[in-house]
């Protein structure tokens, strides 16, 4: 239904800054609805870069062994 409500509105626009307009009023949040600013954020469970760079090492490592093996 969206895609239908976008192309009439294209083709009833006059120019490409319309277009953006229509698109941005057409997919934007309803009035209403406000972003809660009051939950919590979570706990971060990402890796540091040095955890990356070492597990990056770990498996250029094993990565190396394995290549090995096959090849010799």
């Amino acid at each position: 239904m969206l895609a239908a409500a976008e192309a009439s509105m294209d083709m009833a626009a006059e120019d490409d800054a319309a277009r953006e307009r229509n698109r941005a009023r057409l997919y934007a949040p309803p009035a209403g609805e406000r972003r809660r600013t009051d939950r919590p954020k979570p706990p971060r469970s990402g890796m540091s870069m040095d955890q990356v760079r070492a597990m990056m090492s770990a498996v250029a490592q094993e990565d190396a062994q394995l290549t090995r093996r096959r090849s010799g």
